[in-house]
This record gives structure tokens, C-alpha cells and sequence, in this order.
């Protein structure tokens, strides 16, 4: 039974029908990032950041897992597997995997503005209005630009103790999530998997230059032959 540390990123969801959120302009949705995904744009137009995050959460629950995140989640049969995602969306809990950490927060779940340790399951829409016990308007649980990354150090702890790392439709290029391979131990075996691979192909890397529900499943067989 191998250790086994899954980075994925937009690519794995895009397939499944998800948008990726941001054009070939940097916009998102048509809207400056800044906008939608700082505490600056909330703080500003809450009504405009809520009606943005209803939106992806109405997407989101329109659309299935992929094979790629089936194929990862049959990884947990036969070795110990924990997926560190820089989704928001839960396909990879709905295709059967158990233990999943979100870097980026849940678009499923929303968190009050007056304790952030207060987290309620939400599929419908949020607005204006909809308060926590305290009194205080709920906002998306999802880590705008600007805010901290509370998972951080345990991913990293998971990759340092992983002898198989699998890094999955990420860029690599969006920190501090894409530092997270410079903490892999120097015998952990690397596996890349997209369509334009940022990590050439070495000793200790092999990299499948292709869309995640092609890749992960060769992925998944070379490590159980």
C-alpha cells in the first residue's frame, strides 16, 4: 500500500463540464477577479459577489464526476490516497473519494462573516440577508485573493510524507498551492498529468501530456501493475 498525494487543479473539473472561471483575458465570468474574489470586491458589492458564487453553485450541481476523479478514488482500494484539490466544487467526494482537502474552500458550503470557524452546508442560493446565529451575513467559504490559506501547512506535511505524488490539470503556476512540490521528498515518484505540461518528463517525473480523464486512468494502472 503506497502513500499516495493527489494535487489537482481546474483541469480535473473543466472536463466535467465546469468552467475554469478565468478567460484568456483574466477575466472571470466577465468580471475583474478583484471583484468576485477578494474580501475588497465583497466588502464593496456583496450583492454582486453573492450572485457571482450562486451562479457557479447552480453549475455545479448540474454536472457529474468525470472519469478522472472515479479513477482517483479508486486508487483508495488498494493504497492510502488524499487528494489536495484547488477546486471548490465536491466531484471529487461525490465520485467515492473519502479524504479530500480543499485548498481554495467549498462552493457547498458558506461561513459567517462574524466567526469563520461557523460553516454551514448550503446548496441554495445566498443572499442579502441570510444570517448566521450571531446575526451576521454569511459569505461564500471560499479563500479570496488576499486571504490566508488554512490548510496550507497540512498539505504540506502530506506531501513531504508521500512516496507518490500525482499533480493533476494544474498549471503549477498559482501559489502558494503550486510550491507544494518543492516539499516532495526526493524519492517520491511524480506523475503529471496536462494538456500542457508545465514539468518536463525526468528520472523521478513522468508526465502524460493529455486531458485528466485519459491521464489519470494510465496513471492509476501503472502504479497498480
Amino acid at each position: 500500500m503506497l502513500k499516495i498525494a493527489v494535487l489537482t487543479g481546474a483541469g480535473v473539473s473543466a472536463e466535467s463540464g465546469l468552467k475554469t472561471f478565468r478567460d484568456s483575458n483574466g477575466l472571470w465570468e466577465g468580471h475583474d477577479v478583484m471583484e468576485v474574489a477578494s474580501p475588497q470586491g465583497f466588502h464593496k458589492n456583496p450583492a454582486l459577489v453573492l450572485d457571482f458564487y450562486n451562479q457557479r453553485r447552480k453549475q455545479l450541481l448540474e454536472v457529474l464526476p468525470n472519469a478522472a476523479h472515479h479513477a482517483l478514488a479508486d486508487l483508495e482500494k488498494d493504497h492510502e490516497v488524499t487528494i489536495i484539490t484547488q477546486n471548490v466544487d465536491d466531484l471529487h467526494e461525490r465520485a467515492g473519494s473519502s479524504n479530500v482537502i480543499h485548498l481554495h474552500g467549498e462552493l457547498l458550503k458558506v461561513r459567517s462573516t462574524f466567526d469563520e470557524s461557523l460553516i454551514l452546508d448550503w446548496k441554495q442560493d445566498l443572499n442579502i440577508g441570510d444570517f448566521c446565529e450571531h446575526n451576521h451575513q454569511l459569505r461564500p467559504h471560499i479563500v479570496w485573493f488576499g486571504e490566508a490559506v488554512p490548510l496550507m501547512e497540512v498539505a504540506m506535511d502530506i506531501v513531504a510524507r508521500a512516496e507518490v505524488l500525482i499533480i493533476v490539470g494544474t498549471s503549477m503556476q498559482v501559489y502558494p498551492a503550486a510550491g507544494l512540490i518543492q516539499y516532495a521528498s526526493y524519492n517520491t515518484s511524480v506523475y503529471f498529468v496536462d494538456p500542457n505540461p508545465s514539468i518536463r518528463s525526468s528520472e523521478r517525473v513522468t508526465v502524460f501530456a493529455e486531458k485528466a480523464t485519459t491521464g489519470v486512468p494510465k496513471v492509476v494502472a501503472a502504479l497498480n501493475s
